[in-house]
C-alpha cells in the first residue's frame, strides 16, 4: 500500500452561500485523479473522481474533488433507508438489522435471515419488490438453478420494507413508490441527518427509490448514525451501528471488502454501485467517495487513506484490510503491477 500518511487540509465548514448554490452532478471538471492502476511499469488505467471526510456537524475535514457535487449514493443510502424502518417503529434486532442496510452476498445464511424477516411481516419472496437474481457468492451461485428475489443483494432492504408497512399498515404493494408514505419517512430521515432535503429521485437497481445528495451531505449522514454509538447510544442510529459492528458478516459477506473493514477496524463500511463508498466511525467522522467511471477497486484503499490520516482508523489496521481486498494486478497468474493512490494524494 502507498504510503498512508499525507497532511490534511484545514478543517472548513461550507458556507451558507455555497450550500445555497444550485445542485450539479459530479463531473471531469469536479473530479481529481485518486488512484491508477500500473501494470509492468505503465499506468493503465486512471480512477477520477471525489472524496470528503466530515465531522457530524457537517464540516468539511478534508477534501479531494468537487464535495459539494450530487451523486445517487446508491446502496450507500441503505444506512438511512434502515434508520428510517427503526424509527417507524419497526423492531429489528442483531442480523436482521445489519440485512436492512445489507448489499448481501446472498449466502444461505443471508437468505434465511431474510425469509425470518419475511415471517414477520406476513410475507413470502413472492412479496419483495426487487427482481430476481443471481448470488454473489461463488460457492452458492455454482448450487443455484434459477434467479430469485432472495438471492437479490438488496432484499434485506425490501424486507425491512414490509415490516415497515406491517407496523404501520401501509400498503405493501407499493412500498417503492414515490408517493408511498415509507418513502416520506425516508426522505424526512435523510433530511434530518444529511443536512439537505434531497430534490432528485431516480430509480435504484433494486427497484426502489434512490435519493440524490452531495457528496458532503451523505458524509454527514453517515457520520450522524455511526458516531451515534458515542453520541446518543440510546437510539435507534446507536442500535444499527452496533448491529453492524456485532453481525459484519451479514452487511457483505466472509472475506468481501465491507466485511473485512468492519471487522478489522470497528467501523461501518458500505459500498454503492457505480463506485460509491461510505465509511463512519463510532467517534462521528465519515468519509463518502465517487468514483467517476464507476469502479470501485480502488475505494477502500483511498477512503482509508484519507481517515488515517485526520487520525480516526489505526494505519496498521487500514493497511491490513488493504492488504488482504485491494484487487491483484495479474499477468499470467503472476503479479505483475499494482494499484496506488492518485495524483491528488501527492504535495498536500
Amino acid at each position: 500500500m502507498d504510503d498512508l500518511h499525507h497532511a490534511p487540509s484545514s478543517p472548513t465548514t461550507p458556507s451558507a452561500n455555497a450550500a445555497a448554490r444550485p445542485r450539479h452532478p459530479l463531473d471531469a471538471d469536479g473530479s481529481v485523479e485518486l488512484a491508477v492502476v500500473e501494470r509492468s511499469g505503465l499506468a493503465e488505467s486512471r480512477h477520477l473522481g471525489a472524496a470528503v471526510v466530515v465531522n457530524a456537524q457537517g464540516d468539511v475535514l478534508d477534501a479531494l474533488g468537487d464535495a459539494e457535487a450530487t451523486i445517487y449514493p446508491r446502496s450507500c443510502l441503505k444506512p438511512l433507508q434502515a434508520l428510517a424502518v427503526l424509527r417507524a417503529g419497526v423492531d429489528l434486532e442483531g442480523a436482521q438489522a445489519v440485512l436492512a442496510m445489507a448489499s448481501h452476498a446472498g449466502t444461505p445464511a443471508h437468505q434465511q435471515v431474510v425469509r425470518d424477516m419475511l415471517a414477520r411481516s406476513n410475507s413470502g419472496p413472492e412479496d419483495l419488490l426487487c427482481p430476481p437474481d443471481w448470488p454473489y457468492d461463488r460457492a452458492t451461485a455454482r448450487t443455484a438453478t434459477e434467479k430469485t428475489r432472495l438471492f437479490m443483494n438488496c432484499s434485506g432492504k425490501h424486507a425491512a420494507f414490509l415490516l415497515a408497512c406491517e407496523r404501520n399498515g401501509w400498503n405493501k404493494k407499493t412500498y417503492d413508490a414515490l408517493d408511498h408514505p415509507l418513502q416520506s419517512a425516508i426522505r424526512d430521515t435523510i433530511e434530518e441527518f444529511a443536512g439537505e432535503r434531497p430534490d432528485h429521485a431516480g430509480v435504484d437497481g433494486c427497484g426502489a427509490p434512490v435519493y440524490a445528495l452531495t457528496l458532503r451531505g451523505l458524509a454527514t449522514g453517515i457520520a450522524r448514525v455511526t458516531g451515534a454509538a458515542t453520541a446518543d447510544p440510546s437510539s435507534a442510529a446507536a442500535h444499527l451501528t452496533r448491529s453492524v459492528l456485532a453481525d459484519a458478516w451479514a452487511l457483505d459477506g466472509t472475506g468481501r471488502a465491507n466485511t473485512v473493514t468492519i471487522e478489522e477496524l470497528g467501523v461501518v463500511a458500505k459500498l454503492g454501485a457505480e463506485g460509491v463508498l461510505v465509511i463512519g466511525t463510532t467517534g462521528g467522522t465519515a468519509v463518502a467517495l465517487k468514483m467517476l467511471d464507476g469502479n470501485l477497486r480502488a475505494g477502500t484503499l483511498v477512503a482509508l487513506r484519507l481517515l488515517t490520516d485526520l487520525g480516526a482508523v489505526d494505519a496498521d489496521a487500514a493497511q491490513r484490510v488493504v492488504d488482504h481486498t485491494l484487487e491483484r494486478v495479474l499477468g499470467g497468474g503472476e503479479v505483475v503491477g499494482s494499484i496506488r493512490l492518485g495524483a491528488a494524494f501527492g504535495g498536500r
